[in-house]
Parts: structure tokens; C-alpha cells; sequence
């Protein structure tokens, strides 16, 4: 099992994931997403399973200030990867599947 947290510090589900894991003793790696952003491979890997209008937090502040409303759907993903803080979190990966938010449901079956 190889778990990647991509999240930010200031996120609350953030850190409830990073505990989950940390509690049942298994490894993850976490992406600080603000400061590092996502690859554009993973991306692609994500997108084939979490919807990319599921992926962008509209009530941050770098959604506001790139007015992602009157962006053209085509340009929308671009601008997603150049502004990673848009990216809602938790989005946490285990080889190809991916999860967005907190979902222990789902990770407890990732054994």
C-alpha cells in the first residue's frame, strides 16, 4: 500500500486523514498541494476517477481571485494546475484509486 495524502496545512480534513493513517500505523506521503502542486500525470490519473468540477474548492480565495465563474470549460483544467490552492482537499491516492475529502469508508478496504 502506497498512500499519498495531496492536501493543505490549514485544511481540517486534512489532518483528520493524516491522523487516520497515522493511527493504524500505515505510511502515507504527504503533498503540502498549495506549495507543490500536482503533477500533471497524476492529475491526468485523477481525473479519470474524480471529476475535475468535483476537484476545485469554490469557496476559496484563489478561485475568486482567477474568477474560475467566467473561465472557459476547456481552460478550466490549466487553470486548476497553475493555481493548486483551488484544489479542495483531501485528495488521497493508492496506486490508481482516488478519493477526494475524508472517506474512511473507503480507505479501510484499501488493506
Amino acid at each position: 500500500m502506497n498512500i499519498q495524502i495531496y492536501g493543505s496545512k490549514k485544511c481540517f480534513d486534512t489532518k483528520k486523514a493524516e491522523r487516520y493513517f497515522k493511527e493504524r500505523n500505515i505510511p502515507y506521503q504527504y503533498i503540502d498541494l498549495p506549495r507543490y502542486g500536482m503533477s500533471n500525470r497524476v492529475f491526468a490519473s485523477a481525473k479519470c476517477k474524480l471529476s475535475v468540477e468535483d476537484m476545485i474548492d469554490r469557496k476559496s480565495k484563489a478561485y475568486q481571485a482567477c474568477n474560475m465563474d467566467y473561465i472557459d470549460e476547456s481552460k478550466r483544467e490549466s487553470t486548476l494546475l497553475e493555481h493548486p490552492a483551488m484544489f479542495r482537499t483531501p485528495i488521497v491516492r493508492n496506486g490508481g484509486a482516488f478519493t477526494l475529502g475524508y472517506c474512511p469508508e473507503i480507505w479501510k478496504h484499501w488493506n
